[in-house]
């Protein structure tokens, strides 16, 4: 055997798979016939909706949305306006007191009438009303603006101060912003309606007959309880009921949204004052009205 032959020839660069000679010319081999490319599976075909559906879809997500909008109001003005105002009373209340505490200690004798109202929004006087709960009280603004009325019950600008003749109006809501008056109209013919001042108490009686509850049967004509529209103004005359007509009286008059969660018209309360009033220095704790049921 030639050794030299089996030797590795590193001087021949040709690859060892290029040196071995093909079995089978590769002109013999049949040619590969080409595959055509297979598209995957598809599903069906998407149908676009038509026009009205989509704006029937459409209109259903504004009216769900508006819904849910329009709750989210109910809820506020029902529940967290309340809670708001119940907050603002705190304050008042003892934003008044504390006027009250710095004011002359009251001389003993009958009650003092009212002669000066407070700057607008400020604290005028106290309003009890003993059939709307045992601890009912309401701190009352000068002044029946929305801000106002946000806060607690509002004194008409301009009508009557508490103790003078003439007619004492007072207005609130009666659903939402505290809700003073959401049952005003369970007042009957002789209830007794308190105002606190700075030195005295001021007892008012609903006008009517307590024996018969009919609010029509007062003597001098003026009906304890009324429904009017929002456009009369007459129930808070110096007179109720007679625009024009001098003090015949010393009357309170409430007035509220009626029916309840409407604006539609108002209910309103008359009441008459009982007597002359009683210093604080002579009911420091209040009148025995204040008990009644």
């Amino acid at each position: 055997m030639d050794l030299a032959r089996t030797e590795w020839d590193q001087s021949d660069t040709t690859q060892r798979w290029e040196r071995v000679p093909d079995l089978i010319p590769r002109d013999a081999l049949p040619p590969v016939p080409a595959v055509a490319p297979v598209d995957p599976p598809r599903g069906p075909v998407a149908r676009r909706d038509p026009w009205w559906r989509i704006a029937v879809r459409g209109t259903g997500e504004l009216l769900v949305t508006a819904g849910l909008l329009v709750l989210l109001f109910v809820v506020y003005e029902l529940y967290v306006t309340d809670l708001l105002s119940d907050r603002a009373q705190g304050q008042l209340a003892d934003e008044i007191h504390q006027q009250w505490d710095g004011a002359p200690a009251p001389v003993s004798g009958p009650g003092t009438p009212m002669t000066v109202a407070p700057a607008e929004g400020e604290p005028l006087a106290v309003l009890h009303v003993p059939r709307l709960g045992e601890d009912w009280a309401r701190v009352v603004l000068e002044g029946t603006t929305e801000d106002a009325l946000r806060e607690g019950p509002g004194h008409y600008v301009g009508t009557t101060l508490p103790g003078q003749p003439g007619n004492v109006g007072i207005a609130g809501h009666r659903v939402g912003k505290g809700s003073p008056f959401l049952d005003a109209d369970r007042l009957v013919p002789g209830d007794a309606i308190v105002v606190e001042t700075v030195d005295s108490w001021f007892t008012y009686r609903v006008l009517g007959d307590p024996a018969t509850g009919d609010y029509a049967a007062d003597p001098s004509g003026i009906p304890g309880q009324q429904i009017v529209s929002p456009a009369d103004v007459g129930v808070i005359a110096t007179t109720p009921n007679a625009p024009g007509a001098g003090a015949t009286g010393s009357y309170l008059t409430i007035t509220t949204c009626h029916p309840k969660y409407s604006a539609r018209q108002r209910l309103i309360v008359h009441a008459v004052l009982e007597g002359s009033g009683i210093s604080k220095a002579d009911a420091p704790d209040g009148p025995p009205e204040l008990q009644e049921d």
